[in-house]
């Protein structure tokens, strides 16, 4: 897999092309510190971001479990389905330290198919997550910005109890990084294309957990 290009930087005052009211204005969320620097949420703009994003689905460890492994079309055409999802799902890149290195979807819960797999609860936010890079594995920050993702949610959405994942329950390290960041293990859920462990975040216990 060809590296990506690291040159671009995106500021968290860039333009905002893609942000919805259901999820109350993902790219006003604003930048957080966390304990490997400033990170923010951009969401995607097709043509600046298809081809990085493409790069990081072709990569075998990511392609394992999100299957948009292929050609510059195939990313396209999911990114344009997030764009288009009625306002419900926000794609974004996670932006550390000025340098994009994740993809992001934030999306409505209870308004998603996968409210007919669990108990949803109105405003129910859920979030898919992949790490760009290689190097960027395997030494924590996956969990480390999962629990920062989540406390931006519960933090600029006051109507939100609950931030929901469903990992494939093949994917261990994605698990256990869920449950590092404050996620407790909820249920095993059987979704169309796997099987999933639905991993939830509660507002109640954002600090116990």
């Amino acid at each position: 897999m060809p590296p990506v290009n690291t040159a671009t930087v995106i500021p968290a005052t860039a333009t905002v092309v893609a942000t919805a009211d259901l999820l109350d204005r993902v790219g006003d969320w604003g930048t957080t510190l966390t304990p490997a620097g400033v990170f923010h949420l951009a969401p995607v703009q097709v043509e600046r971001d298809l081809l990085r994003v493409g790069r990081w689905m072709n990569d075998p460890a990511v392609a394992a479990f999100w299957e948009l492994a292929g050609p510059r079309s195939v990313t396209e055409r999911h990114l344009r389905s997030q764009l288009a999802d009625e306002e419900r799902s926000v794609p974004c890149l996670g932006v550390l330290e000025g340098m994009p290195m994740s993809y992001w979807e934030i999306y409505r819960a209870d308004l998603d198919p996968l409210a007919r797999h669990y108990p949803a609860r109105p405003h129910d936010t859920g979030i898919h997550l992949l790490i760009g890079g290689v190097a960027d594995r395997g030494r924590g920050l996956g969990s480390l910005l999962l629990r920062a993702v989540a406390d931006l949610v519960l933090d600029r959405r006051p109507t939100c109890a609950r931030v929901v994942a469903e990992p494939d329950l093949r994917n261990t390290p994605s698990i256990a990084a869920f449950l590092t960041a404050g996620f407790r293990f909820s249920a095993e859920v059987a979704l169309p294309t796997k099987r999933a462990a639905l991993m939830i975040r509660d507002r109640n216990l954002r600090d116990l957990m």
